[in-house]
């Protein structure tokens, strides 16, 4: 091959550009040559040449922004779940087929290559995976931002299933390295922790007051570049680890205590070991206190930090950033900024408060009281003393202005920062709502109920500072990488607009009631239910029938999504068939996938729940024609790629008035599948927008649900009352799936039968016969097909996409900003 010029071949996308780039990765980076690389070796060489080319984008970007000095988004979230970088890399660079034809001309399988890349062990679940979503959707909109977070170096956990329960293991996403990432040890920031506080005056004469740490942990960074799709912005995701100030006590060693020389470095170290540590015990809840003031003073100091590179003082820092608390995790970023401005850039208080109320918006993302975060004033103070004096300033300041509208004690007890009730805890999402100059939640049901309930006091202070923003998903990542013959289909029908405006799939209606396309929809989701039960047999060793309907529920383990609820209908339609009854039934593959908090025993106790039946069910001959279950450990977005394209029908059955938004279920209906649901979250919005022909509806509604809540429910009469549940019930608690221990899901049945918190029970009937709807609307095939087309092409509204111009334009007020080719100065 003919030597290109370096500067060319790095960044050029041309199969001959890529090879050179590729080869010289391979050689002086990892001192490797082809014929002796390992498939790690090449997917290194790989990552780190796509890389290249993000980057010489990633510099016209950073440069062009700096010049414009444009307002920019910070983005403050515990937790991102973006999945496997490459492929999403290849695809936003428009490179994926020249680099497909690059390495099958060295020799290698771009497709096992891509295999190679570990998912980065960011988060667990929705909220990680909607950052990222959001991150695609900024970039993609070329809107200046960056997302900050924590370098996890276990992540959550990896799951296995193990004697049908589930274990937690080390994810160890980080040990053949991260090619994406870009060490940053010069952007490194001190982190004071303990100690006490003393108060002085300084040379004006005004009350100041001095943190003094009893130790201090450094916050170096790490950069990853996120791409826009087809268009040449890259922002970045900033992640923050954890070291020590001073790693080794070289003074301790000499006298042989090696423990002590590296004791400051292994509790440095240890603050961004794992996501959410189980905070079950005191010692969980001091790290997860730790993790998050660690990740928001790094992320606060770095936006100071900017500011100041261009700018003489921080009065304008309101007009150059907008300050995003992605959910209560971040809220301790209130005080950190309250901290920094008064206490390090001297500002006077209502000064410092007003730069603060301009800059910080906040998203809600939960309806559940355990979730909106606490944490004891004693711990607080101990970890943070200066940061508890300040809360306790802020709600003295705040509580003052709501005694001089309304002096009620008992008000002042609901609004205050800190709650007085059960031992003494400081309000996370008090102080969120208290700083923000907007407050939003992720769906109308989620919004409204946030105005009514959670927040209700001070959405009646300040309603305008409350708005919705319904939560939306990325079609790069969920239906153009991992549906790509659907995408190929729609192309083919409809061009390629609706990759950059979602909205153009409601084109696809014209095309529902034409034969020949529903027998080519038909024929995709074939394809793709025939991929996963590829998947399903190598992970399980479980067969299912491609041709059978498809019922998948993936989520997070949690009681109010009510996965117990789905199985006791499975093993009612299996008690029914070992009687000879509902024969005729269409033959089912029950899908679970999710991972359940360490600490959440009857979230596990569902998980083992779901084996022993799923046990019992595929060894039995006489239904497996009819029925299998099939459980997919590990959830993450690799595997999600693989499930919603090949979904027939999507279970979002969470009790009505508990899910905030969910995303899944927007995931699902993109790629066709249609759904069986509550009016919960999402899925009212999601109905109306498909029809609701085409959405399998049934269930309490919210408001039903509260009225339960307050008169007398009584979960047992539906056992008695119902002859099916109660067979179900029984069959369980008579141990015919656990024969070797009877009582082993007892807990579980006592549970429901004596408390049913989630309406489980209460929900049965209508959940079984939405079921026989489902059942009679897939024997008309046809007519199955023409709604799952509608489901994609009415979609397009739940993109990530449309939210972001949303906050755009209501919270951050933020514009585009045009990237320049070889802006660099």
């Amino acid at each position: 091959m003919k030597k290109k010029k370096y500067a060319d071949y790095r960044t050029a996308a041309d199969i001959e550009s890529i090879q050179h780039s590729f080869l010289d990765n391979l050689y002086f980076v990892q001192a490797r040559f082809p014929q002796v690389a390992s498939k790690n070796d090449a997917y290194l060489a790989l990552a780190w040449s796509v890389r290249d080319r993000l980057l010489n984008n990633w510099i016209d970007t950073a440069s062009t922004y700096y010049r414009q000095a444009s307002r920019s988004v910070c983005y403050l979230s515990a937790e991102y779940l973006p999945g496997p970088h490459l492929r999403n890399a290849m695809l936003a660079l428009d490179i994926e087929p020249q680099v497909r034809q690059a390495m099958a001309g060295l020799g290698f399988d771009l497709d096992e290559i891509a295999a190679q890349e570990p998912e980065p062990g960011l988060g667990n679940g929705g909220l990680g995976r909607l950052a990222a979503c959001y991150l695609d959707s900024l970039a993609t909109l070329q809107i200046p931002a960056i997302g900050y977070g924590i370098r996890y170096e276990f992540g959550i956990f990896e799951q296995a299933i193990r004697d049908d329960r589930q274990v937690e293991l080390a994810d160890k996403w980080l040990r053949d390295g991260n090619p994406w990432e870009v060490p940053r040890p010069e952007i490194s920031f001190e982190v004071g922790l303990g100690g006490t506080t003393e108060a002085y005056t300084d040379d004006n004469g005004r009350y100041r007051v001095r943190w003094r740490p009893q130790r201090l942990v450094r916050g170096v960074a790490y950069d990853t570049p996120i791409p826009g799709y087809r268009v040449p912005t890259v922002n970045l995701l900033r992640l923050w680890n954890a070291q020590a100030c001073e790693a080794f006590n070289l003074e301790a060693f000499n006298v042989g205590d090696y423990e002590r020389a590296v004791d400051e470095k292994i509790a440095s170290e240890t603050i961004s070991k794992v996501l959410y540590p189980n905070d079950e015990p005191m010692q969980g809840k001091r790290l997860r206190l730790e993790q998050e003031y660690f990740f928001c003073s790094c992320t606060i100091q770095d936006i100071l930090r900017l500011h100041l590179q261009q700018n003489d003082s921080l009065d304008q820092l309101p007009e150059k950033f907008a300050i995003q608390l992605n959910d209560t995790h971040p809220a301790i970023a209130v005080v950190e900024l309250m901290r920094l401005l008064i206490d390090v850039h001297e500002m006077a208080w209502d000064e410092a408060w007003g730069l603060v109320r301009r800059s910080v918006s906040y998203t809600n993302h939960t309806l559940l009281p355990e979730a909106l975060e606490t944490w004891p004033v004693e711990l607080f103070g101990e970890l943070l003393p200066r940061h508890l004096e300040i809360v306790y300033e802020i709600n003295h300041r705040f509580l003052q202005r709501v005694r001089a509208l309304c002096y009620e004690d008992e008000l002042l007890a609901r609004l205050s920062l800190i709650d007085e009730r059960f031992g003494r805890s400081v309000r996370m999402a008090h102080l969120a709502s208290v700083a923000s100059h907007r407050i939003n939640g992720v769906a109308k049901l989620h919004s409204r109920l946030l105005q009514q309930r959670v927040l209700q006091e001070f959405h009646t202070l300040d309603p305008e500072r409350f708005t919705n923003v319904t939560n939306g998903v990325t079609p790069r990542r969920f239906l153009i990488l991992a549906n790509p013959a659907l995408t190929e289909l729609i192309n083919d029908t409809i061009g390629d607009a609706w990759t950059r405006d979602l909205l153009r799939l409601q084109e696809l209606e014209d095309w529902a009631d034409k034969a020949d396309f529903r027998a080519a929809w038909g024929e995709v989701k074939l394809n793709n239910k025939r991929l996963l039960a590829e998947k399903i047999r190598n992970s399980s060793g479980i067969e299912v029938d491609a041709e059978s309907l498809f019922d998948c529920q993936v989520k997070r383990f949690h009681e109010y999504k009510r996965q117990h609820l789905n199985i006791l209908h499975v093993i009612g339609r299996y008690l029914a068939l070992k009687r000879g009854l509902d024969e005729d039934a269409p033959a089912r593959t029950w899908l679970f996938a999710g991972k359940a908090a360490p600490g959440y025993h009857f979230a596990k106790l569902i998980i083992e729940l779901i084996h022993a039946v799923a046990r019992t069910v595929n060894a039995d001959r006489d239904v497996n024609a009819k029925m299998r279950i099939a459980f997919l450990p590990n959830f993450n977005v690799s595997n999600a790629e693989r499930i919603y394209p090949a979904a027939d029908l999507s279970e979002q059955i969470s009790t009505a008035g508990m899910e905030a938004s969910g995303t899944g279920n927007m995931k699902f209906t993109l790629n066709g599948a249609l759904t069986i649901g509550t009016l919960d979250g999402a899925n009212i919005e999601i109905r109306h927008r498909v029809g609701k022909e085409n959405f399998f509806l049934f269930g309490l509604t919210e408001s039903e649900v509260a009225t339960r809540r307050a008169s007398n429910y009584f979960p047992r009469d539906r056992y008695l009352t119902d002859p099916q549940l109660r067979q179900i019930i029984d069959a369980v608690r008579e141990g015919r799936f656990s024969p070797r221990d009877e009582g082993r899901f007892h807990p579980l049945l006592d549970m429901l039968l004596n408390h049913d918190h989630f309406y489980v029970l209460e929900d049965f009937s209508a959940y079984r016969a939405s079921q026989q709807q489902v059942d009679r609307t897939w024997r008309e095939r046809d007519k199955w097909t023409r709604a799952s087309i509608l489901n994609s092409a009415r979609c397009g509204w739940f993109s990530s996409d449309r939210a972001i111009k949303e906050y755009c334009e209501r919270i951050w007020h933020v514009s585009p900003v045009p990237i320049r080719k070889d802006s660099a100065p």
